[in-house]
């Protein structure tokens, strides 16, 4: 899926994360700050990447403030984002 604009997704409360998606021409640029990174950081941007890849998204510039979101949390901020950003509908299943 093309990054066309930039596009935001979630906030910045606790158990939240806070999602910033821009075009790039260099690839997945990922830039994470989270209140758990010592702890789940790893998992965290796995998490990040491997939802970008099920998008299909293979070029972007993406920055993340984690507030200890969990995983089905990423996953729907990231679907979110890159509908957005992509300026299409989502299909939810």
């Amino acid at each position: 899926m093309e990054i066309k604009v930039k596009a935001v997704a979630g906030t910045l409360e606790s158990s939240d994360i806070y999602i910033i998606l821009e075009p790039n021409t260099n690839g997945i640029e990922l830039e994470m700050e989270s209140v758990v990174m010592g702890q789940y950081g790893e998992d965290v941007k796995r998490v990040i990447l491997e939802s970008l890849e099920e998008l299909g998204v293979t070029s972007a510039k993406i920055f993340v403030n984690d507030k200890g979101a969990i995983e089905p949390v990423i996953k729907s901020r990231i679907q979110t984002v890159v509908t957005r950003a992509a300026q299409q509908k989502f299909t939810w299943k």
